[in-house]
């Protein structure tokens, strides 16, 4: 095992060009390639996951502690042969002015180096004081290489490479030149989940053959630090079959959003997960014992789902009936009475008397801290959370009074009034998004009130 870690001077400097691009690149060559996503991200770890073809998984400093992060790495690690780990922001931004859970502190846990992907964009020899200030920031990561990205003509490359390597004396491992459009395709909320671009295939290709043409391979493998330890690799887990419960997860190009870690850690308290369109399925599995509904973009496809009025109802009949559900922002927007988008309405499950709007602005972005209260299906009280929250949906109509709320918001933004968390009978509907490497508690709670719902 041997692996890098791929970082940037900020969001937007190419960084996913690069890690993915190299990620597609080994997998077409038949290695084992293991992709790991720094943060909390989704639509990164996708590309991650499509381009190595199998899943990404991802390491979070401040939703994880040291202890548990090491040990999901290197369980995972093992059973790759190239480890690649994309950074996210600039290399040293952290939630405070020390850098607290950057990229940089990430790359140090784990003893990688870092290859940093620098945008050239309309400078030359300032390329160098900008690397040289990250390698001096802090000594004890270790900077291996620099990418330089958007590059202009062969005289920029030139006078740029000359620069790096002369005044702060480590290689250039290659060279993007300016494209003409984004590899990746974009809109209003960033980059474009894979699951709903149709040529996501043929961009993986793309990026595979851009590293293959802009970056020295052997000179990056050079570079990669080897991984000296040994790990017990992630088993089958055994449960009686009288305790093993189905729980269904809508997945599709509606909700996507889910951290395969979540999933892992469900199976292993012994749940069978059903994945569920709900785009085209007519209505929920009858067998169920619980429903999970992750984040994801239900405003692309609100027509597809409004119109699928039988599993709209099939899931009100659940929650009626006790189904444990927990669903995640996207998830929540679903449960809600309905969104509104250019004017229109569109009706969604209504659980929750809820109206929402698309904003053109985030409304909420970062980091959560929670605390559950008395009233919620699944948390016991006063257990505190960490999690994390993006949106652009905002409520726009709830006649409920926050203190309703399952949640107390410690950290961020929340549903409305400083609380998260909607609750109808066994149904916890948050805009927070948590993992279960950093939330332990999360996935028995979840399997144990199948279990309970199960048994009548």
């Amino acid at each position: 095992m041997k692996g890098i870690v791929v970082a940037g001077l900020g969001g937007g400097s190419g960084k996913s060009v690069v890690a993915v691009g190299l990620v597609a690149y080994y997998a077409k060559q038949g290695k084992d390639v293991l992709a790991f996503k720094k943060g909390p991200d989704y639509i990164d770890a996708g590309w991650l996951s499509l381009a190595s073809g199998r899943s990404c998984f991802n390491l979070d400093p401040y939703l994880m502690d040291r202890a548990d992060l090491i040990r999901s790495f290197q369980a995972r690690a093992v059973e790759g042969e190239i480890i690649i780990v994309e950074g996210n922001r600039g290399l040293y931004d952290g939630v405070d002015a020390h850098g607290g859970y950057s990229t940089a502190e990430l790359a140090k846990l784990l003893k990688l180096p870092v290859i940093l992907v620098v945008d050239c964009t309309k400078t030359t020899r300032t390329v160098a004081a900008l690397v040289l200030g990250c390698k001096n920031l802090d000594p004890e990561v270790e900077i291996c290489g620099v990418v330089l990205n958007r590059i202009g003509s062969d005289r920029h490359e030139k006078i740029v490479r000359e620069a790096v390597e002369t005044y702060v004396g480590v290689p250039v491992l290659g060279a993007y030149r300016r494209a003409k459009k984004d590899i990746f395709p974009m809109r209003h909320l960033g980059v474009t989940p894979f699951q709903e671009y149709d040529g996501a295939g043929e961009a993986i290709s793309e990026l595979a053959r851009g590293a293959a043409n802009s970056l020295d391979i052997p000179a990056i493998e050079r570079q990669m630090a080897g991984l000296d330890f040994e790990a017990d690799r992630i088993s089958e887990v055994s449960v009686p079959e009288g305790d093993r419960v189905k729980i269904g997860v809508l997945r599709d190009a509606a909700f996507q959003f889910y951290y395969p870690e979540n999933l892992r850690a469900l199976e292993e308290e012994g749940a069978e997960v059903v994945e569920i369109n709900s785009l085209t399925a007519a209505k929920l599995p009858e067998d169920l014992a619980a429903l999970y509904i992750g984040g994801g973009f239900p405003e692309t496809s609100a027509r597809i789902l409004s119109e699928n009025e039988g599993f709209r109802r099939s899931i009100k009949d659940a929650a009626e009936a006790g189904l444990p559900i927990y669903a995640e922002c996207g998830g929540l927007i679903y449960l809600g009475e309905k969104i509104s988008l250019d004017d229109k309405d569109f009706p969604l499950v209504g659980i929750f008397p809820v109206h929402f709007s698309l904003e053109k602005k985030p409304q909420a972005h970062g980091y959560t801290i929670l605390k559950a209260r008395r009233n919620n299906p699944f948390y016991p009280e006063n257990t505190r959370i960490k999690g994390h929250e993006f949106r652009y949906s905002r409520v726009a109509h709830w006649p409920g009074n926050p203190d309703e709320l399952g949640l107390e918001m410690e950290r961020g933004v929340g549903f409305v009034g400083g609380a998260d968390g909607l609750v109808y009978k066994n149904v916890l509907a948050l805009y927070t998004h948590i993992h279960a490497v950093g939330t332990k508690v999360w996935a028995p709670a979840l399997v144990a009130k199948a279990r309970q719902f199960k048994k009548g």
